[in-house]
């Protein structure tokens, strides 16, 4: 009797499917049991091939020899992993293996992954697909018994093979087109470029604004402020300081009166559950973390932990079919602070609507939400421990009532000026309840149309007599720069920062920059390439990244042109667009951007150049602030040499508070501070010492965590707290 071979992404997942199937003889590479034998890739084993593979002229760039079209593009194995590959490949080929289950990622990348490694092997047996969006025992049972023909997802395989081809056609081309032309290291991608334009294009907008001096007027009366608003266009600023004054003036020591009370009842319904962008979104707000750091954890929390569903899914929405599944995911979840909550729904009918179950919003997986795998809450580090906060209390939050509130405008008359004032009184807290009832709008900066104060009771006809009357001064403000948070949202939704009406309508049919499962790793390669740097939370574009955007083709800037092309492969993946009229029009543009780069009159100066010299090849290095310190690079691609120059630690200047950086090596290694501030690291360990002596265990320990989170980059800090773990541990 045949068996059939299981091929996971990874060999922790791998793992996870041979306990289910019951596959116990460990081997090198795989697991095998009476029927199944299960392997796994280490990500992906196999890739498209370098440019000298189609050619040997390739292995130098030279711009005579571009644009690089091959005729096919061919598969070559990674080196890093080959032996891994060797084990799979010698499966695929064994007598006995009658089938193939593709059990990588169920998404793009994952049908990527398997498609190669069985294309490569040249593999023709019947394959098999499992589908499954959490990574329990139940949900890889139900997945086994209702696996799927490996045919259905050839669509999804021919769109993931565009978009590699497609990236590899235009990042290839264009990167090496103005390395060749500019001498510098320089890259460029269908998704990268415009995403970083973005950044530039914010950049310009804040460096061009010019704030322009505005007033609002304000009366405070017993217990709530009135607001000023125009009687012809009902707006609460003014430009004019002098009318703005005297206004105020003519307001001072008046009584007014109430001509109207409106009393509405509203409600604002539950947020939509997650999915991965909006994730990554709130982690950064909440916690700092970057769009790849919280996508990491994520998958922790789906592949090891086994307590959340898929993570890399565009989807809002569930499906009818996990419905009946709610009751058990909540109970999983009845712990801790939300054990109240959950049982609160479990007393009742749990109530779903069209804003959590709509099928038609459902594309490859539903929305991220908690699996019916029971959490232990002890297990899980602090960061997993944030990321399943956020997805519990959204998961509570979507099955809880809305937000009913009473809201109160009060609108009244002196002096022939109009005033009005708004409040709010919660009625029932439904949803909010979930997160403690936090809610910024009553915040003193925040503008006169969207403040919310208490009201007293009160009757038209009523007089208030004003207490004070005053015009407030304020400022225009320029746009804010990105953080990741609001980065992503703008990758997702491109069109809301187009002002071209065709443009936006355009991108709002087509659909944003990558995709939730790239949009972290596009982030990150732009900090990477020291295109963008961040400032505490804001992404400022170097002055690098600022460049290339002027020396790249003007079509690779567009997030129109991207879009177009996601919802191609979007439309390829089911069945409605053809692979092949994709690649020839990519084929097409690579050929007309390397013209451009080449024609172009635009030229690149270094302005981080030093004098100091590269030691392997002698050019000068470039100073360029990466995410962990200052480094020098060298800017000859070949050469590659690159030392840090100042890590940014986790020691707190002990005169201004600020973060110290750590430069030099070995004794010589010194703290210094832009306040002026400056410590040896031999001065720095007295001081640690110290402190040791004169605090008490709990400071010790606060302390230690804190600076732990940081040790992966700041070694030195983790050689002077060694001496307070020793002490700890007797």
């Amino acid at each position: 009797m045949g068996k059939t071979l299981v091929l996971a992404e990874k060999p922790s997942v791998g793992r996870d499917l041979a306990k289910v199937l019951g596959c116990n003889q460990n081997n090198n590479g795989y697991i095998s049991g009476n029927k199944y034998i299960v392997t796994w890739a280490l990500g992906h084993l196999v890739t498209l091939a370098d440019p000298e593979v189609y050619d040997k002229r390739y292995k130098s760039w030279n711009l005579q020899d571009l644009p690089m079209l091959p005729d096919k593009m061919e598969l070559t194995v990674i080196k890093e992993t080959s032996k891994q590959y060797g084990i799979v490949r010698g499966l695929l080929k064994q007598n006995e293996v009658d089938e193939l289950i593709i059990a990588t990622d169920a998404g793009r990348e994952g049908e990527l992954v398997a498609r190669w490694i069985i294309e490569k092997a040249g593999f023709r047996k019947p394959i098999k697909r499992l589908w499954i969006s959490s990574q329990t025992d139940n949900a890889i049972r139900e997945g086994f018994n209702q696996l799927k023909p490996g045919k259905d997802f050839d669509n999804l395989y021919r769109a993931a093979q565009c978009r590699a081809e497609a990236d590899w056609l235009i990042g290839l081309n264009v990167t090496r087109a103005l390395t060749c032309k500019h001498n510098a290291q320089l890259s460029a991608g269908r998704v990268q470029t415009p995403t970083l334009a973005l950044i530039v294009q914010r950049e310009n907008e804040i460096k061009s604004f010019v704030p322009k001096d505005y007033w609002t007027i304000e009366a405070k009366t017993d217990g709530f402020i009135l607001t000023w608003k125009d009687k012809n266009n009902g707006s609460t600023q003014l430009f004019d300081k002098a009318k703005a004054e005297a206004i105020a003036s003519k307001l001072s020591g008046q009584t007014g009166e109430i001509t109207d009370i409106k009393k509405e009842a509203k409600s604002e319904p539950h947020p939509l559950a997650y999915d991965l962008t909006e994730l990554q979104r709130d982690a950064n707000k909440r916690y700092g973390y970057s769009a790849k750091q919280t996508l990491s954890i994520m998958q922790t929390l789906y592949e090891r932990h086994k307590v959340l569903t898929y993570p890399r899914t565009d989807s809002r929405h569930i499906t009818s079919d996990i419905v009946a599944t709610l009751p058990d995911r909540l109970k999983s979840i009845a712990v801790g602070s939300y054990a109240g909550a959950v049982q609160n729904l479990l007393k009742g009918k749990i109530n779903t609507t069209s804003r959590l179950v709509d099928n038609s919003k459902v594309s490859d997986h539903h929305a991220i939400i908690p699996t019916e795998q029971p959490v232990r809450l002890s297990s899980l580090s602090a960061e997993e421990r944030n990321i399943f906060d956020l997805v519990a209390k959204r998961f509570i939050a979507v099955l809880s009532p809305a937000y009913q509130y009473e809201q109160t405008t009060i609108k009244a008359e002196a002096a022939g000026e109009q005033l009005f004032a708004r409040g709010k009184a919660t009625k029932t807290l439904g949803w909010k309840a979930v997160y403690n009832d936090r809610d910024d709008s009553n915040d003193d900066n925040a503008d006169a149309e969207d403040r919310e104060q208490s009201l007293p009771l009160m009757q038209k006809g009523d007089k208030l007599r004003f207490l004070s009357v005053k015009a407030n001064n304020r400022k225009t403000k320029p746009p804010a720069r990105y953080t990741e948070a609001t980065l992503l949202t703008a990758m997702e939704h491109p069109g809301k920062y187009v002002e071209d009406k065709d443009l936006k309508e355009t991108l709002d049919r087509t659909g944003g920059l990558g995709t939730p499962a790239t949009r972290a790793d596009i982030i990150e390669k732009l900090f990477d390439t020291f295109y963008i740097e961040k400032k505490g939370r804001e992404i400022f574009p170097t002055a690098k990244g600022i460049q290339l955007i002027d020396l790249s083709p003007h079509d690779l800037r567009s997030a129109e042109l991207t879009a177009k092309w996601e919802q191609q492969l979007y439309d390829i993946s089911k069945g409605k667009a053809s692979s092949g009229a994709f690649i020839s029009n990519i084929r097409t543009h690579a050929e007309k951007l390397v013209s451009s780069v080449i024609s172009s009159s635009v030229t690149y100066k270094h302005d981080n150049l030093t004098r100091t010299r590269c030691p392997q090849c002698g050019k000068f290095l470039l100073e360029v602030n990466g995410k962990k310190g200052r480094m020098l690079i060298c800017p000859d691609r070949e050469c590659g040499y690159r030392k840090g120059v100042a890590q940014l630690s986790n020691a707190r200047c002990p005169e201004c508070h600020k973060k110290m950086e750590l430069k030099g090596e070995g004794e010589g290694r010194l703290f210094t501070c832009s306040c002026g501030f400056r410590e040896k690291l031999s001065s720095f360990n007295k001081r640690m010492d110290e402190m040791t002596e004169s605090s008490d265990k709990r400071t010790i320990q606060k302390f230690m965590h804190q600076q732990k989170k940081e040790e992966s980059i700041n070694t030195a800090m983790a050689d002077a707290l060694s001496k307070w773990k020793a002490m700890q541990e007797k």
